[in-house]
This record gives structure tokens, sequence and C-alpha cells, in this order.
């Protein structure tokens, strides 16, 4: 079976004709956005990650950022423990 491609100017789209997440994600970055996604990833099940640095960027900004007092800011700010901040500041040799 043919699939029959439906193609439209993007000025006569509106968030309401996409179909659940395209309509939501059309509110929040437009549509030509969304039309970029749905032809890089149609089809696939994305999951995005509760974080949005990666650890070793986390790390190196603690370790730049940590001033020898500032440990609770710090877990506060990027959402990790004080456990985890005074974990990566020991591996550093850095005393806290």
């Amino acid at each position: 079976m043919q699939r029959i491609r439906f193609i439209m100017e993007t000025g006569n789209i509106k968030c309401e004709y996409l179909n659940g997440a395209y309509s939501e994600l059309a509110n929040l970055l437009g549509i030509e956005a969304v039309l970029k996604i749905h032809s890089a990833y149609r089809g696939q099940q994305i999951t995005f990650p509760v974080q949005l640095f990666s650890k070793n960027f986390i790390k190196n900004q603690i370790i730049e950022e940590y001033n020898g007092n500032n440990v609770k800011h710090l877990a506060t700010k990027y959402g990790y423990s004080e456990k985890w901040i005074r974990k990566i500041l020991n591996e550093q040799d850095i005393n806290v």
C-alpha cells in the first residue's frame, strides 16, 4: 500500500490540525520546527531525560563554580543532592 503524501503551505497549518504531541510541540516551538521533528523522527518513540545537561558538563560546572561554601546552592541550582555534589568535589580532591 502506497502512502499518499499530503502537502500544505505551512502558513495554512494550525496547531489544532496536528495529532497529539505534535499539536503540543507546535504550540511551544512553532509549525516549522514540528515539521522538521516529524520529518526526522516520525514513527519513533522519543524519551526526554529529566536532566537537560550531561553529567560531565554538570561536574565541570560544579568544580568551576565551587567557592568553598556553596554546596547547597550548587545542589539546588543543578537539581542534584548535596551528597552528590560533595562526592564530585571529593573525586577532584577539592576539600569540602
